[in-house]
């Protein structure tokens, strides 16, 4: 898949299928979309297209607002998005100029002039243009202009799928894990760099990785124990991984932690993934580290048994 991280840097290809959407999370919703350009191209021999935005239009338009948590950060995306086959993803840097574009006028400069379009796949409910006025009705009214079908997936397609990036946070932020992997098709993950922590994990025979996320803007799952796995350097490791504050050392930040099975190498400063594999229990104060020890044993036992 070729990357472009401006609409000016992408050169218009012949028999371009084109889909426009942020796709936070890649989620099975945006898989039916995806899976409809890829079966055009497949038939017509053209190449697939996808116009994705960053940053996210809401962190332009309401700079207000921080609680908007991604699914996704823009490099994950790309990676889910190429596992699909896609051939050509477009990052436009989202801003108020662009924003204030009206419906034609993205139609006929961006879509038909700099991507080539030939054929259009879009949701039922997709907006577009100033003020998200532009939709299917505007394509559908410029496609004989211009020479270009447009493709819609049937509001009833994406409502069996019962799936939305919103759902997706909220269940997660739930630590509802297994809901989210459900709608996602694939375990979610974090992407993040080891930093130092207070090592008081080594103390109590439970090291464990504090994990910073590469981007603020990640969503972090809500607190508790989960059952994980790793790829670190190419290799895949099972694991336990904690969220929350720490209350039993009475801690005051919210942690990102890993205990690593099987694991004793130092990679402070090493990029790894994680993968939410099931949610072992909440976050719970003990009242001392010695209780704290004997639940660790227990939930280790209960996450090689979800994970074996």
């Amino acid at each position: 898949m070729k990357i472009y991280h401006h609409i000016n840097d992408f050169k218009a290809v012949n028999g371009a299928v084109v889909t426009i959407g942020t796709f936070d999370g890649v989620h099975q919703g945006h898989r039916k979309i995806i899976s409809k350009l890829t079966d055009l191209v497949k038939a017509s021999g053209g190449e697939s297209v996808i116009l994705t935005f960053f940053p996210h239009p809401r962190m332009i338009l309401h700079p207000e607002d921080q609680s908007l948590k991604l699914i996704t950060t823009m490099q994950e995306k790309a990676e889910l998005l190429e596992q699909l086959g896609v051939d050509h993803l477009i990052i436009t840097p989202f801003s108020r100029d662009f924003s204030n574009q009206t419906p034609d006028e993205y139609i006929e400069h961006v879509l038909v002039n700099q991507v080539g379009m030939k054929k259009i796949v879009i949701g039922y409910d997709h907006r577009f243009g100033k003020d998200r006025t532009g939709g299917l009705a505007d394509l559908q009214r410029l496609a004989p202009v211009h020479g270009f079908e447009v493709l819609e997936i049937p509001e009833q397609d994406i409502a069996d799928v019962a799936v939305s990036s919103t759902r997706i946070r909220t269940a997660l932020l739930d630590s509802n894990i297994a809901i989210a992997n459900e709608c996602l098709g694939y375990p979610f993950f974090l992407t993040g760099t080891v930093i130092r922590g207070d090592q008081i994990g080594r103390t109590i025979g439970y090291p464990t990785a504090n994990i910073r996320p590469i981007e603020t803007y990640k969503l972090i799952p809500g607190d508790g124990i989960f059952a994980v796995t790793l790829d670190i350097d190419g290799a895949e490791y099972k694991g336990m991984a904690y969220i929350g504050q720490r209350p039993t050392i009475n801690g005051v930040t919210r942690n990102i932690e890993v205990n690593i099975f099987d694991f004793d190498r130092e990679i402070y400063n090493q990029q790894i993934r994680m993968r939410f594999e099931h949610y072992i229990r909440g976050d719970v104060k003990f009242n001392s580290l010695d209780e704290l020890k004997a639940q660790l044993a227990q939930d280790k036992i209960d996450v090689l048994a979800v994970l074996l």
